[in-house]
């Protein structure tokens, strides 16, 4: 997935989870953050950003906070929709009969359901973008929700359902993802559970650049022998 109208910027500060007040171009600017998780190790003072224009009328603010450069130069896409995005494109391309958005499953909307030679998935999607000594980590703020959803593929797993929990890394040099049990250990302690229940559980690596944010093409749900292929790591 690409963006258009990209704009380097310096970050300032973060007043709340919505905006940021942002250097370009000399001038101060406020900015919607794209991510409402907490970043405190991303967005410092004089970390370099990028911000993409939208130019949807009736906006509060004239910029999108979309991408930031870490101090170990490592380049992170923060995006929280993202993501979805860019795994719609990847499901797309990787032979499914059927790739459906927002699916409702019990009390939930899972990201998306796929069809495949009479097989049924469904597939929850979590963006990564916490990073410690070349690990990743998720989430960076409990979830409660993430929580819920994991509970819901174990169930779906239970009846049958190819279950799959995946973790989009968004950021270069980075394969693996752990569950940030210091943060939240509950959701450690679930994703074990997923794991040994027979949830799937993906790691996604990903080519971060200003403008885009894509899937490493070595990347394949499925191989087209009736495997499944070898982007799965369980927990």
């Amino acid at each position: 997935m690409r963006y258009e109208n990209i704009r380097p910027a310096r970050f300032i500060d973060r007043p709340n989870r919505f905006i940021a007040h942002v250097e370009v171009d000399g001038r101060p600017e406020t900015v919607h953050v794209k991510n409402t998780g907490r970043c405190r190790e991303l967005l410092v003072p004089g970390a370099e950003v990028y911000l993409t224009e939208p130019g949807t009328p009736g906006r509060k603010t004239r910029y999108d906070l979309i991408a930031v450069r870490k101090d170990n130069g490592i380049l992170f896409n923060i995006d929280s929709q993202a993501p979805n995005r860019v795994v719609r494109e990847w499901l797309d391309a990787q032979g499914f009969d059927l790739v459906q958005p927002e699916h409702v499953y019990g009390s939930s909307r899972i990201d998306f359901y796929m069809e495949r030679d009479q097989e049924r998935y469904l597939m929850e999607v979590k963006g990564c973008t916490l990073e410690v000594d070349g690990i990743g980590y998720f989430p960076d703020a409990p979830t409660e929700r993430g929580v819920k959803h994991l509970r819901e593929l174990i169930r779906a797993a239970s009846e049958g359902w190819h279950a799959v929990a995946a973790f989009v890394i968004q950021m270069d040099g980075v394969t693996e993802v752990r569950p940030n049990v210091e943060t939240h250990p509950e959701f450690g302690a679930v994703l074990q559970e997923a794991a040994q229940a027979g949830v799937r559980v993906l790691h996604i690596p990903c080519h971060v650049e200003p403008d885009e944010l894509q899937i490493l093409p070595s990347c394949t749900f499925w191989d087209r022998t009736g495997d499944e292929g070898p982007v799965s790591e369980e927990v």
